[in-house]
């Protein structure tokens, strides 16, 4: 999964890659109002904060198969994600379940399919969506859900051979002549595309995964890889190494993750923001990361 994918409305709108223009309009300016349905066309019961409370139980949706976030091993699922739902859970005194959903075209489409309508075929939506990307402007665009929770800022960085790069750690120019592995169609892809006229092309490798990008950096197929820095960072060897360096033409290099909650049900958004926050104060979710071999950057609140 790449994150452009995730929040491509959120890249176009700030300018993610190399050479984009960035407005400085007024938040949510020309912006119609959407509909606000009251009554979806998919399965909603189970949505209030008193109904979780009184069945016991919560269902978080997850994205499947993106280590380190969340993932299946051994028919169970893990991950930074599962363990911040499962604190949320533990805060809210109710048993966590977890929906690995397969990401969409879009964010839109994410939060439509999880959170406020449910998919075309088959099955009803959560009560929360981990992992949203967070934007001010974006949230205009998607006024049928609440974003709240913030827990994380996650970044592009570069992972490195130490063999290849041993005393000066590899900036995007260095890529005109050294191969550098990103996941297809992601937002490094797009950057180092874009950069320079396209004098990087040649030297970009690309994979379906960043898992597989940084597979190829383990075996020596590659002098470097670029994406962001939690996935990086989990797919380290002894041999290996990761910075973030300053990205010239990157307007926005860092972004916050937080949750989606249905607008309707605000006192299961303001439980659930409740417990990150406590969870950020008390330094559990800073040990999930650690837990996972991570560092951990708190979001700005």
């Amino acid at each position: 999964m790449n994150v452009a994918r995730i929040f491509r409305p959120v890249v176009l709108a700030l300018g993610f890659v190399a050479g984009a223009a960035v407005t400085a309009d007024a938040r949510c300016e020309d912006w119609t109002p959407q509909p606000k349905p009251q009554n979806a066309s998919r399965d909603i019961v189970g949505q209030d904060l008193d109904v979780i409370l009184e069945r016991g139980w919560i269902e978080f949706a997850v994205f499947d198969d993106y280590p380190p976030y969340s993932f299946e091993e051994g028919g169970q699922p893990r991950g930074i994600d599962i363990e911040i739902g499962k604190l949320i859970a533990e805060d809210m005194g109710v048993a966590p379940r977890f929906k690995l959903v397969a990401a969409g075209e879009n964010l839109d489409a994410d939060l439509r399919n999880t959170l406020w309508k449910g998919p075309v075929v088959g099955g009803a939506v959560s009560n929360v969506m981990l992992r949203v990307p967070y934007d001010s402007a974006f949230t205009c665009r998607v006024e049928q859900v609440v974003f709240t929770g913030q827990y994380q800022t996650e970044g592009i960085a570069i992972a490195y051979s130490k063999a290849a790069y041993p005393e000066d750690k590899p900036v995007p120019a260095y890529f005109r002549f050294d191969t550098v592995a990103v996941e297809n169609d992601s937002i490094a892809d797009f950057y180092l595309t874009s950069l320079a006229g396209g004098q990087l092309k040649a030297n970009i490798r690309r994979f379906p995964t960043m898992a597989q990008a940084m597979a190829a950096l383990a075996a020596g197929e590659v002098k470097a890889a670029m994406g962001p820095k939690a996935q990086l960072e989990y797919g380290l060897t002894d041999a290996l190494a990761v910075h973030q360096p300053s990205l010239p033409g990157f307007s926005v290099g860092n972004w916050t993750i937080g949750l989606g909650v249905n607008f309707r049900y605000r006192p299961l958004a303001y439980a659930v923001d409740d417990a990150i926050y406590a969870a950020l104060s008390d330094g559990r979710i800073a040990a999930i990361f650690e837990s996972y071999g991570l560092s951990f950057t708190p979001p700005e609140r």
